[in-house]
Formats: C-alpha cells, structure tokens, sequence
C-alpha cells in the first residue's frame, strides 16, 4: 500500500481528501526515538540482576529449577488456581494444553487473534474452524459457534481479547451441550477477572504468555494453569520429554520447560505488577481524556467492575466519520516514530496456509473483517507519560481535524460521541 505522503503526492487516495498543508507531514519526526506498542516493563533492575547471579551461583540453568517453582507458585496463588505449569513460551504451552486436553479433528476459534491460536492447532494437524466475533467485546460470539459445530469438532478455544474476556457462561454451556473441550487462550489477561474471578480458573486449562511484549513478562514465557489434577500432571510430563525420573520416558513430550532466568524475571515482574497495572491505568484514562469528542474514533471500554490491567490502547477508526483510514493515521504516527500496531490484521482466515484452505471464510466472518481493518493500538506501559500521550493524541486529532475540512458542503452532521 503506498504511504499517505506517496498518495497525497500522486492524487490516487480515493476515499480521503487531501492534507497538503498537514505541518505533522513535515518537517522532523514529533519523537527522535520510537515509541513501540509493547514496550517491556522491567522491575526492580537490581533485584532482577541479584537473582541471575545467585543462578549463576547455583549453576542450576533449567529443568524445574527453584526459580521456576517459586513462579509457578506464585503465579498459582495470585490467580487462585491449583495448578501452574511454566513453559518457555505461550506457543508451546498452547500447543501441549492442546494435547492434553485430547482435541483433535476441528476446533472452533476466532479469526480475530494472534496467528499462533491457529498455529497452535495446524501444528498438530487439528483443523481450526474460524467463528466470527462480538463487535462490542471483540471476542469470539457464542451465537454463531452452534451452527459450525460437525461431527469432527472437538473442541472450542475461546480467546481473551484485551484482558476482556470472552463469555465463560455462554461458552461453557455450549461445550457441555455438545460433549466438547472448553479452553482459553489467555495470553492477553493475566491479572484479570470474569465476573469476579480470577481469568485461569475456567475450562478445562487456560494459558497465560509472559513474552516480553505483556505487561508482565519474563522475557519470553508462559503458562498453562488448571485446577484439574490428572490434567495438570500429564501437561508436567509432555513439557519435559515425557519424562517421570531419570532415565524413564513415559509419554511422549517436548522440551517445554522455561528456564531458570525467565523465572527470575516473571518473579521480579510480579513484584512489580501493581505499579505496572497502575502506571498501564493512568495512561488509560489519559487516552481517554485526550481522546473524548474526538469524531469517528472509539477508545474500546474496560468493564471497571472487573480486574483489569489497562495494557492495551485500543481505538476503533470510523472512516466514513473521520474521512481518513486507519492506515493512513498509521502511516502519519510511524512518520512520527509512534510505532502503531493494526492488532489483529487482516485476521488469521486471511493468512496462510488458511486462506488457501478456506477461501470463502470472510463471507462467514463480517465482524472480524470489519474490525481488523478499523483497530489502531498505541503505546503504553512505563515507557510512556502524559506528555507523550499529548502529543500523540494531538498528531490522531490534528489528522481528522484538517482530513474533516474537506467534507462536502452541508455535510456537517457528524456524531462526536466516544463510544
């Protein structure tokens, strides 16, 4: 696609007027140095270096180190779980809970997730079966999974977008009803809660990731937590090989395990996990300060009577309201090295190898086609200040102000509220 300035030059934008006179198009950049979506949090440096030099003390790297099962148990009580298992990274974890949990044939998913739900799945030669989603909460739609179920469907992975989750009563019911597996990929909401509980607690397993790009990381990581027992252990052996003592192979595993010094960061990032959810908050409300009124761009709403972790600055762009694209805003912030994501465009369905298989799947799927070319995410974390945010809503607002200037004449009707 060519960049706003390229079509500006050339007159090939079809939908949009032209800035000619936008001062953000020249001139320097607003920031000298990027400002990246996910953007790690740290902690605490000096504890986070005391604890790699008491591993490199104990000379204890990996395989279930105490490092790991001081995370593990953390992880477990601050969520109220039974189980935690640590593996290196969320991937793997979703691929061995997938195992685990004996699905097989087809599983139904949303298309509005990150890629790896579905790789998760073609990985181990399951089919996965993309359902459309909820406009408002942008998570999978129970209404619609009914009528994709076959007789090769064994289970359903409900995604939890944004830290919101899904709807645990509506899908748990359908799973029952039908005899199927019920899990959730949970990669976006540790430190959130469904109606009052803790997100971890539901389905047959859920699984967090600790990459570095979460709110709370350890490096790069993840888990998979459940309070089923015989699930619990079966997903210990498969992270290690199989392995049930030396020397003695039982199942049939992988490598899995997280190591030593991922742990000794997830451990330092817990300690830190208030002032992150607190700093993530502020700049939250900051967006939505600056953001209020601003026509055709909704800033997705957090349910305040849940436990939140505010790590993701969602906007929805309107463009027959703002009468400039979603791209096109982007194309101005990364100009301006504000690193702007398109989450998750242009939806798994239309990414190989699935849309080769399944070529016809965004005639079953309007809300996600819909949304993932409307969805701009935007920088937040302790990388990030009120001053900042200023000065990033001004460049959003500045855009849609002098793109707006052009409307037709006595087309002036437009609504302003934030939805």
């Amino acid at each position: 696609m060519a960049s706003l300035g390229q079509e500006l030059v050339s007159g090939t934008a079809q939908k949009t007027p032209s800035l000619p006179d936008l001062n953000i198009l020249q001139g320097a950049p607003v920031f000298q140095d990027k400002l990246h979506v996910g953007r790690p949090n740290i902690g605490n440096r000096d504890r986070l270096i005391e604890r790699i030099n008491d591993i490199l003390d104990r000379k204890w790297l990996t395989n279930n180190g105490p490092y790991v099962q001081e995370f593990e148990q953390q992880i477990a009580n601050f969520i109220g779980v039974k189980h935690c298992i640590a593996t290196c990274n969320a991937t793997i974890g979703l691929e061995i809970a997938i195992r685990a949990a004996g699905l097989k044939g087809e599983v139904i998913i949303p298309s509005f997730t990150f890629i790896a739900t579905a790789h998760a799945l073609q990985w181990q030669e399951i089919t996965p079966v993309f359902c459309d989603i909820d406009p408002l909460t942008h998570t999978i739609d129970p209404q619609k999974i009914e009528s994709m179920i076959t007789p090769r469907t064994t289970g359903i992975i409900g995604v939890h977008l944004w830290g919101q989750a899904c709807n645990i009563e509506i899908l748990s019911k359908i799973a029952s009803k039908h005899n199927l597996k019920l899990i959730f990929d949970a990669a976006h909401a540790f430190g959130c809660s469904y109606q009052g509980q803790m997100i971890g607690n539901f389905g047959e397993l859920e699984v967090f990731s600790f990459h570095a790009t979460k709110f709370l990381n350890s490096f790069e990581g993840g888990a998979v937590v459940t309070n089923n027992d015989e699930l619990a252990a079966k997903i210990r052996l498969m992270e290690n090989f199989g392995f049930a003592g030396l020397d003695n192979a039982v199942y049939v595993g992988t490598n899995g395990k997280m190591s030593e010094v991922s742990a000794a960061m997830g451990i330092t990032s817990l300690e830190s996990i208030h002032e992150f959810i607190e700093v993530n908050y502020q700049n939250y409300k900051s967006y939505e300060h600056e953001l209020f009124g601003l026509p055709g761009v909704s800033l997705f709403k957090y349910n305040r009577a849940e436990k939140n972790t505010y790590q993701y600055i969602v906007l929805e762009v309107n463009e027959s309201i703002t009468h400039i694209t979603r791209d096109q805003i982007i194309d101005i912030l990364h100009t301006n090295n504000i690193i702007a994501r398109k989450y998750f465009y242009p939806g798994c369905h239309r990414m190989k190898p699935y849309n080769s298989y399944f070529p016809h799947a965004g005639l079953l799927l309007p809300e996600t086609e819909r949304l993932s070319d409307r969805v701009l995410i935007l920088p937040t974390g302790t990388s990030i200040d009120k001053f900042q945010i200023q000065s990033i809503t001004k460049i959003i607002k500045d855009v849609i102000a002098e793109a707006m200037k052009n409307l037709p004449a006595g087309n002036n009707t437009v609504d302003i509220s934030l939805n």
